[in-house]
């Protein structure tokens, strides 16, 4: 009797023990992930540099064949909207906790975490494509975590004029002789040193209805979320010819494209805010 009683102790020990392993190894309960796919309508894209025979390829709706070898751009000022409408931000004002790099050559970055997300249901998701006006200063100090990642030299999230943060960075190339390609977005200044304003303001809200409402709090959820790259140039604000050359109509390379090219970029993207609140993004499904 004494051993079977040492037998059942042991028994349930081990149960116990199994239960908090297969505990401490699933994600948190309160766990939401972005899982993000970047494609070219629905194909995911493989990088590739100007003779590569791997790399995506796209006709946009001008013609113009291109494949990129880059692709990255920020997420920020998350915003979930339950089922009864209220919105719950996420670390909207830390950069630290509240945005990243997408980044197509780094699988990590294509999932991100959202932690201690209060039990709820929900039905939509906002966020900014780019970094709001208040926010977008090179604030080593303030954010060192989201500096450091966007400084990074395989990153280079930054402008070299050092006053704020590439939004978006899309390098490749197009037409049949693989010229080359260089799309950045981002805010620019007005004025002079001491005395700068608010130029372009290229910082856009997306707002994403799910597919089926996402029930945070039993288990970790995700949300799927397809980044469609055939809008660069083919938006539903502008289509876009890419030119390479030294006029203020060329758009192909950013030391040559002005603001008001690169703000077509940015519409079809980010969408223009009014009757685009989507740009290239969409919900493809939610797993609870």
């Amino acid at each position: 009797m004494e051993t079977l009683k040492k037998y059942l102790l042991l028994s349930a020990a081990a149960l116990t023990f199994a239960s908090c392993s297969s505990d401490d190894n699933s994600p948190a309960a309160n766990n939401l992930t972005l899982e993000f796919n970047n494609t070219f309508k629905d194909k995911t894209i493989v990088l590739g540099d100007a003779t590569s025979a791997s790399a995506t390829t796209n006709t946009s709706a001008a013609g113009q064949i291109h494949h990129f070898s880059e692709v990255k751009y920020v997420i920020s000022n998350i915003r979930l909207i339950k089922d009864d409408g209220s919105e719950v931000p996420y670390n909207v004002n830390d950069l630290d906790k509240g945005a990243t790099v997408i980044d197509q050559a780094k699988t990590a970055s294509l999932s991100y975490v959202l932690s201690n997300v209060p039990s709820a249901t929900y039905k939509q998701i906002k966020f900014g494509l780019g970094i709001k006006t208040e926010q977008n200063t090179l604030d080593q100090t303030r954010f060192p975590k989201f500096y450091a990642a966007a400084g990074a030299n395989d990153t280079q999230m930054m402008w070299e004029w050092g006053t704020g943060y590439r939004f978006t960075k899309v390098e490749g190339f197009y037409d049949a002789d693989s010229k080359v390609m260089s799309i950045h977005t981002g805010s620019t200044i007005a004025g002079t040193e001491g005395a700068y304003t608010q130029g372009v303001n290229a910082y856009r809200d997306v707002t994403l209805s799910l597919t089926t409402n996402a029930v945070v709090g039993n288990k970790a959820s995700k949300i799927k979320i397809k980044a469609d790259f055939d809008k660069l140039l083919s938006g539903k604000i502008n289509t876009i010819t890419l030119s390479t050359g030294t006029g203020m109509g060329d758009n192909a390379t950013p030391n040559v494209h002005t603001a008001a090219q690169m703000v077509k970029f940015v519409d079809n993207l980010g969408g223009n805010g009014t009757n685009d609140i989507s740009g290239m993004f969409s919900v493809t499904s939610v797993e609870n």
